[in-house]
This record gives structure tokens, sequence and C-alpha cells, in this order.
């Protein structure tokens, strides 16, 4: 159950060991997904730090994710880098899963780019795809707002532009100037960790996803709750289950999300620079 004193204390807390390295204003928070991670290495002037070291941060698991906050510049915009997300998969409580959204709102930023490795569900979306979000479905039925409404939060948030429009069209426009090959299409969250079966798979297709993943879904809705605008981009790195003859493995993951690093760090940079929210 939510303890929205107990919430605000640890964000508090959180702040204040940044606050200790850095004064740094982030205007934007890019969440780095799987094997994505790269991108981090791109900030100038930056300060690192684990996320071992930030109080009440939960610890991120996974490999391709470095559990650690780079703050610094991107294009000259400040902004504060999550190279490593957690995920519900990993035993971590919801109301944990929104952690570093809310720290990054507690830090002032204006907006948050969350970005995935996904499985393709729409055939023409092959890997090393790029993926802007349009939308998505929560297939786990879990949500990190469950409970005491948080401070800064609210009770009910509109789902109507989950993946703000008008950002998501300044980033088609940039992606069209920069002759990034994109696509645009729905996500489908699951709590993972096993792979989704291929039953699944044509379920999800049925119900109009392109795109399934483990991520993204539960921090879009604790941004949604803070009011904090969101664009989404997946990396599409695999078949999902069922559309292809081998086997799911997470070293594909990674290998295709390190592949397709350049593209999607060009894109990202273009987003900063140009996009206003």
């Amino acid at each position: 159950m939510t303890d929205p004193a107990l919430d605000a204390q640890q964000t508090a807390e959180a702040v204040a060991a940044i606050r200790a390295q850095t004064d740094l204003q982030p205007d934007l928070a890019l969440v780095l997904g799987s094997g994505l991670g790269a991108l981090a290495d791109d900030i100038e002037d930056a300060v690192v730090m684990s996320t071992a070291d930030v109080p009440h941060y939960p610890a991120s698991t996974v490999e391709g994710h470095a559990g650690r906050l780079v703050f610094g510049t991107l294009e000259g915009r400040p902004v504060m880098v999550i190279q490593g997300r957690v995920h519900a998969y990993e035993g971590h409580p919801l109301r944990s899963v929104g952690f570093p959204v809310r720290l990054a709102h507690a830090l002032g930023v204006q907006g948050i780019v969350l970005t995935n490795a996904a499985g393709g569900i729409n055939p023409a979306f092959g890997p090393g795809t790029l993926m802007l979000i349009t939308d998505h479905i929560n297939l786990s039925f879990l949500n990190p707002l469950v409970g005491a409404v948080g401070e800064g939060e609210v009770r009910f948030p509109d789902m109507s532009d989950p993946y703000d429009e008008t950002w998501r069209l300044q980033a088609r426009n940039i992606a069209i100037t920069q002759k990034i090959p994109y696509r645009e299409g729905v996500y489908v969250w699951t709590s993972g960790p096993s792979y989704e079966t291929p039953a699944e798979i044509r379920f999800f297709a049925r119900a109009g996803a392109d795109a399934v993943g483990m991520s993204t879904v539960p921090e879009a809705l604790q941004a949604a709750a803070l009011g904090l605008p969101v664009l989404g981009i997946s990396t599409i790195t695999n078949p999902a289950a069922g559309l292809q003859d081998t086997p799911l493995d997470h070293a594909d993951v990674l290998e295709v999300g390190r592949n397709v690093r350049d593209r999607l760090a060009t894109w990202v940079r273009g987003i900063v620079a140009e996009t206003r929210l």
C-alpha cells in the first residue's frame, strides 16, 4: 500500500543525494532500454552516479542495464539519463518501478523520453526497426498507481494521449528531415520475465498491437499521474514468438540494440535539440 508521506520522504532523500553531486537542472529525462545504454556515452560534462548510491533507488539486475544515472548536457540541453531501468519481473513492487519517474519529476524535468527493446508483432516491423509509440495496451493488468495517491499525482490520470501527440509530431518531422527510417505503432506490455507464447502473440496482434515488451508502460502511467509528457521509441530487436523458427534469446536483443545505436542516437539527439514542450 502506498504511503504518500514515506513516498515523499524517500524521493526527497534521493534528490538530496543527487544534489550533493550536481546542481544541474535537467530539462528532459531519457530512459534507456536493453542494449541501448551506450547513448549515455554521448552526454557532455557528465556527472555519473551509481543508482546504488541514490537512497531508495531500486536495483537493476538485468544484463544490458548498467544501473547508473548520468547528468549533463546533450546538444546543449541539460538532461538526466537513466541508464538501466528496473522492471516488475525483477521482483520490485510496482510502486518502486515508478520511482525513477517520480525522482525525475522531483528534479524538475519537463518531459521523459522512454526507449525500449521490443519484439515485433507486426510482420512489417523487422529487427532493427525504430517504432514511435502511439499508444499502449496494458495486458499485465498491473499499475504502479494502485494505492493511496502520491504527492503531486492525480487519482485518475487521463490516458487518451499517453505518448504526447505534439511531441510525436516533432519527433516524426526530425526523423523525416534526418532520413531516419521509422514506423509508428502500438506497444503491448506483459510483465515477463518469460517471453510470450505464439498463442499470446496471435491474440496481441488481433488486439491491435505492433510490438511487445516488458517495460515502458508502468513509467508512462507514473508520468501521466504527474502530468509529465512522454515520448516513446521501441527498437524492434526480434520477431515475437511464433514468427521465427529460432528460440527467443536476450543476447539477440542486446546485439540488435547495439547495431541500431547510431540511428537511435541520431534521432534522440535531434529530439533533444529541436523539440520543445
